[in-house]
């Protein structure tokens, strides 16, 4: 294909990219996306868009997230309107379509490359901001286990208890399962915490009955283990029924990456990103001190 007509299509695709107001979604209207692909009659593209459709859900994805009908406004020269029916389109939904039409077509041949690369780009998006979350989900779990082991340091003045009051809890949260119990289920090696191991959900559960546990050893003043060990398993046991009742079962959820290897892996993509990047201002001009 020639490089003009390539940066010319590019251009076209990129222009056309619309926004959600709220939720800054991008997406793509059919009617636009029509006349760039080179179909003259709405009816021969709606039967590409209806296959792209079938793909969406043969592949496991509910076709109204990415496929939805909307009506929109057009001019009919004068000064009247008139409702026609549009659809907005995800990327993923602009990807299928140009993966079911006709490749003899440049513009087609072109948004098959253009999309796939797009999507992808979203994909590898999506999964670093998981694997960011999951990060800081277990730095927070750190701190609110430090503060715990403070707060029963403080009360009972010696440091085991700590260790034997947040096992207690993980029996509690894994019902009936203790850490040792979950660690050889998981194959989390023996000298790493179980954390470390474990979905952003349960890293986060086991967070939030922590941080009930902190807050109430304060507010009621327990001062004894057996207070301590009561209320941290009945907060672990809450989180527990909350949990499973949304149909999450902890103990059963697969083990999650080392993420030690995550956090490394994330530090050194940043560190491959620009140092900096072009602001972009509302009205071309820079910003005041």
């Amino acid at each position: 294909m020639d490089r003009e007509i390539v940066v010319k299509l590019r251009s076209s695709f990129e222009a056309m990219v619309r926004k959600h107001v709220e939720t800054g979604t991008e997406f793509w209207c059919a009617r636009d996306l029509q006349t760039l692909l080179g179909y003259a009659r709405w009816e021969n593209f709606a039967k590409v868009i209806e296959k792209a459709a079938t793909s969406c859900k043969n592949a496991g994805y509910e076709p109204q997230d990415h496929f939805l009908e909307v009506t929109k406004k057009v001019d009919l020269g004068s000064g009247a309107q008139r409702e026609i029916d549009d659809i907005a389109l995800t990327r993923y939904a602009c990807y299928l379509i140009a993966q079911n039409g006709d490749p003899s077509k440049d513009p087609i041949a072109f948004a098959q490359s253009y999309f796939a690369v797009q999507t992808r780009k979203q994909e590898i998006i999506e999964r670093r901001l998981a694997e960011a979350e999951r990060v800081s989900a277990r730095k927070k779990l750190i701190r609110s286990e430090k503060e715990l082991s403070g707060i029963i340091f403080d009360r009972l003045r010696e440091n085991e208890s700590f260790a034997h009051i947040r096992s207690k809890g993980d029996t509690a949260l894994f019902g009936g399962r203790t850490t040792r119990d979950m660690k050889n289920r998981l194959g989390v090696p023996k000298a790493r915490p179980l954390a470390d191991f474990l979905p952003t959900i349960t890293i986060k559960a086991k967070d939030f009955a922590n941080e009930i546990t902190n807050f109430n050893i304060k507010e009621h003043d327990f001062r004894t283990e057996p207070g301590i060990t009561g209320e941290h398993v009945k907060n672990n046991q809450e989180v527990r029924k909350l949990l499973v009742d949304r149909g999450i079962v902890p103990e059963n959820l697969p083990a999650a990456e080392d993420v030690k290897k995550v956090e490394r892996r994330l530090a050194s993509e940043q560190k491959k990103l620009p140092k900096q990047v072009d602001r972009l201002e509302d009205d071309g001009q820079p910003e005041s001190e």
